[in-house]
């Protein structure tokens, strides 16, 4: 671990684990980590910011870390909703009225989600690979068989095999999807263990269970949401200045050559392809994603 002193804030449904850096007084910068990662992704850039004197708070999502449920009744989902209700409630506790978001995977699709829905909540976004809303009524429709073949992991967690798979090999299991996401990064040997332990979470299995089967349409959501994924189902656009960083050599998806996500952002918009760069982008291009953020708050 990074011996970063590690923070909880209650919200309405869970309590969430984060580290924070710089004074309490600076514009909020949030960082946010996707699956299989942690806050370690922006261990060379949340001192940065905060040495500028960035509010900065990476939180650990729902199912990860010391993040726990404050209920045991509630159901542990990980559909996209409910990480985006999770960063508006986590913003509302610590009194942030706006905020500079990053995020990838995961926590880039909630970054997504806020900016799309509650624009007046954020500032600036920097999101790994453009536009991260799930269409969900469209999942239904196979892609090219190369791209099907990625997403290999999605489709063994639909199966109970998948479930006991992820559940009693978490850590292999995380670290061959690092491997085969970032292929032409050199540190996976040695980072990957400082983000390990966070998949020890008691909710983890069920949480990436539940994402991976909703956006399928294969399991039900949770009701508390249902509002909030009928106005996703409408594909929402991104009206924030924005910066989406692309790993040219990404496992999941390498950055086409075209952009394809351009027409769901509204206002200022910018794309940068990242050679040499897979899917945990910050970690991996730490340098290039500092920069895009800098861009934005010195906008």
């Amino acid at each position: 671990m990074s011996g970063k002193a590690i923070l909880f804030c209650k919200t309405a449904s869970l309590t969430i684990a984060y580290e924070a850096h710089g004074p309490e007084t600076g514009a909020p910068v949030i960082l946010l980590h996707g699956f299989p990662y942690s806050p370690r992704a922006y261990d060379k850039i949340a001192p940065l910011l905060a040495a500028q004197g960035y509010r900065v708070v990476v939180p650990y999502l729902r199912g990860y870390g010391q993040t726990r449920f404050n209920d045991a009744q509630t159901l542990r989902s990980g559909q996209q909703a409910a990480l985006a209700q999770d960063l508006l409630n986590l913003m509302d506790a610590l009194s942030i009225e706006q905020a500079t978001l990053c995020g990838y995977d995961w926590g880039g699709r909630a970054a997504c989600i806020v900016a799309a829905l509650f624009a007046e909540r954020v500032r600036g976004l920097v999101t790994g690979d453009g536009y991260n809303l799930q269409d969900i009524p469209n999942s239904i429709r196979p892609l090219d068989p190369e791209t099907e073949h990625r997403l290999w992991y999605q489709y063994y967690f639909h199966t109970p095999r998948g479930v006991e798979g992820l559940k009693h090999n978490r850590r292999e299991f995380c670290e061959l999807l690092w491997r085969l996401w970032s292929p032409t990064w050199s540190h996976t040997a040695k980072r990957f263990p400082l983000t390990a332990p966070v998949f020890d979470n008691p909710d983890f299995v069920d949480v990436v269970i539940h994402s991976y089967r909703h956006r399928f349409m294969y399991v039900a959501g949770d009701p508390a949401f249902e509002l909030m994924e009928d106005l996703l189902t409408r594909q929402p656009t991104i009206s924030v200045p924005t910066i989406s960083l692309c790993g040219a050599d990404d496992g999941v998806g390498p950055a086409p050559q075209e952009d394809e996500d351009a027409e769901h952002f509204t206002g200022f918009y910018e794309r940068r392809v990242l050679p040499d760069v897979g899917h945990n982008i910050p970690e991996e291009a730490p340098e290039q994603t500092l920069k895009a953020l800098l861009d934005l708050l010195q906008h």
